[in-house]
């Protein structure tokens, strides 16, 4: 008998994809999650899909929150998803600016491939979910699949953006990552759920 796949690794953006982006979030009491976003969570929990967070929190290389309050963030969200019956497998944040040309601010990769090696997954077999085109992009520099979280079907940051498919919650995902059944979905379709 045969050991079950493992099932993909979910890649999610935190802020505007698992909570509400109040932009440079730096107090742990303003934690909100989405609509449905905790569900999401506790259901790919459930189904045994390591969850990984990757952020991009340059707040922290312009100086407008401190390295130490965005793990606090960090640590309050770990405490809340836990106590909603889920958990995330780790949470991965580039600190630095744009304009610093680092190797692990989104799009880039290099978080993805700390976090697999790390945890065990095929990054090219993830699924990557985020708001911002640079999320779309990272999915597809990893050969993953790609979704953008997105009611109006584009990118919050307004990027041109080719993802796998466009879903409007994060319960949207999840139905469609149970629908990929370990197969590469066709390139570029939109779902409308």
């Amino acid at each position: 008998m045969s050991a079950a796949a493992p099932q993909r690794a979910i890649v999610l953006d935190r802020d505007g994809t698992i909570i509400v982006d109040h932009g440079y979030l730096d107090d742990p009491a303003r934690i909100e999650f989405l609509p449905g976003a905790l569900q999401a969570l506790r259901l790919w929990h459930g189904r045994g899909h390591p969850i990984v967070i990757v952020t991009n929190q340059s707040g922290i290389g312009r100086g407008k929150l401190t390295a130490a309050r965005a793990h606090e963030v960090n640590a309050r969200l770990q405490q809340m998803v836990e106590a909603g019956g889920a958990r995330l497998d780790g949470i991965f944040v580039c600190p630095h600016s744009p304009e610093d040309g680092c190797d692990c601010r989104k799009p880039q990769t290099r978080l993805v491939l700390d976090a697999a090696a790390r945890l065990g997954f095929d990054p090219a077999q993830a699924v990557v979910i985020g708001d911002k085109s640079s999320d779309v992009e990272l999915g597809r520099r990893l050969g993953a699949i790609a979704m953008l979280l997105s009611d109006s079907g584009r990118a919050s940051d307004g990027g041109m953006v080719a993802p796998d498919y466009v879903v409007a919650s994060l319960l949207d995902a999840v139905r469609v990552t149970e629908k990929l059944a370990g197969a590469r979905p066709p390139q570029r379709q939109s779902l409308s759920v």
